[in-house]
């Protein structure tokens, strides 16, 4: 059987801004390394920095929300599977594709646990801890639960997300499939070039400013962390990189202070690779963190807090420090700027951390059997999961019909 992928996304991939650009790349190479055709439709508006599709060999299709012209579309590509990117996706587009192609198998890409992310920056603003309840409560939560109990397979990126859904939410673990993001082999040649210790000079941070948990934690490294390694590294320099810096943002550049705003980065490894230290001062977010996951390819080593480390290195050490109060955060830094050797060590963790974690060679392959055995199994499948089946049932009878609604409300 010819396998082909429908790829809906929230957005047109842009690898250079997020990880979550980066993440759905990564997807389609794999699906196109195993032989698949892969269609990628969104509804999103097309923007300056979206990736080529074209050369890889992918097709590009724009669609529209709340129309029967996608009904069209999906039936006559009539895919074997069909990869929902987000949850909000699915919401818009899975009783569509149910209704219109209901043998092809339904994947959701979470990107990361939205509701978990949401409830932690709730708490955080109400100054607070966190806990389980503030999830139960989550109205995304709900949205998104639901989403995973209708799709026949999610993707989740981190091992505590899976934790999370199976324990607090009782997901059934043959819904969840556990997929970081994946990384090519580093070749030697690589490692033995980077930039030395006594090469690099600056500290940085790199973060798409839409994404909440980078604003705030670059509010708190300008009002808390920053003015503290600049008491013991007078002459330190914090160059703040990412897409999409409001006006906001920019107001925070202060050269005296040696707190740079240089915006988006032409490229962003280049960046990462130059600086001595990444500083990433996370206090809410959930999923895999790219910022860190490129600051152990480019041999920088990081200093982040335990949010910001979660699930990323197992048993294994950081590369640098974790640390969550300011002090001891500024400290840590200070001393992986100054220490040769421990900086050396603390790289070594990072290639460490990526070789035995991330390398999508550990995991491709698993995934496509995954994949292709539970379409031989789907209508057992979908009917172990009676749950998602009633999920399905009474979306098809409110979502579909208030889509209708504005269908022919907008006409």
């Amino acid at each position: 059987m010819n396998q082909s992928v429908l790829i809906i996304g929230f957005v047109w991939p842009e690898p250079n801004s997020s990880a979550a650009g980066e993440r759905m790349v990564q997807l389609i190479s794999v699906f196109k390394e195993n032989g698949f055709e892969v269609t990628f439709a969104s509804p999103a508006m097309s923007s300056d920095y979206m990736i080529d599709l074209e050369p890889l060999g992918v097709t590009k299709k724009s669609i529209a929300l709340n129309c029967s012209s996608f009904d069209v579309f999906v039936k006559e590509l009539n895919p074997t599977i069909v990869l929902f990117d987000r949850f909000m996706i699915e919401e818009q587009f899975g009783w569509r594709v149910a209704e219109n192609c209901p043998s092809a198998l339904r994947l959701l890409d979470t990107e990361d646990l939205h509701c978990l992310r949401l409830a932690r920056q709730k708490a955080f603003k109400e100054k607070r801890v966190f806990s389980i309840v503030d999830l139960l409560v989550e109205d995304v939560a709900k949205r998104e639960i639901a989403s995973i109990l209708r799709c026949d397979i999610s993707l989740i990126i981190s091992e505590y997300e899976v934790e999370v859904l199976e324990s607090v939410f009782k997901i059934d673990s043959s819904l969840l499939y556990y997929l970081p993001l994946l990384l090519n082999d580093i070749p030697v040649s690589t490692s033995e070039n980077l930039p030395s210790f006594e090469e690099r000079e600056t500290f940085v941070f790199i973060g798409n400013f839409l994404h909440e948990p980078n604003w705030n934690a670059v509010q708190y490294l300008k009002e808390t962390i920053w003015p503290l390694i600049r008491k013991q590294i007078p002459e330190a320099v914090l160059n703040i990189y990412g897409a999409y810096p409001s006006q906001k943002v920019l107001q925070l550049n202060n050269l005296k202070e040696g707190f740079l705003i240089k915006g988006r980065a032409n490229d962003a490894q280049e960046v990462v690779r130059n600086a001595r230290v990444v500083l990433a001062p996370l206090r809410f977010g959930a999923g895999i963190k790219g910022k860190l996951l490129e600051s152990m390819l480019c041999g920088t080593p990081s200093i982040t807090t335990t949010i910001g480390a979660e699930s990323m290195c197992g048993n294994l050490s950081w590369n640098g420090f974790i640390a969550d109060e300011p002090q001891d955060f500024a400290d840590k830094a200070v001393e992986l700027y100054q220490d040769k050797i421990l900086w050396i060590k603390s790289q070594k963790n990072g290639f460490e951390i990526i070789e035995k974690r991330y390398l999508k060679s550990l995991f491709a392959n698993d995934f496509i059997e995954y994949i292709l055995k539970t379409q031989t199994q789907l209508k057992q499948h979908r009917l172990n999961n009676f749950m998602g089946a009633i999920l399905q049932h009474h979306t098809l009878t409110s979502t579909k019909y208030m889509s209708r609604w504005i269908e022919e409300k907008n006409k």
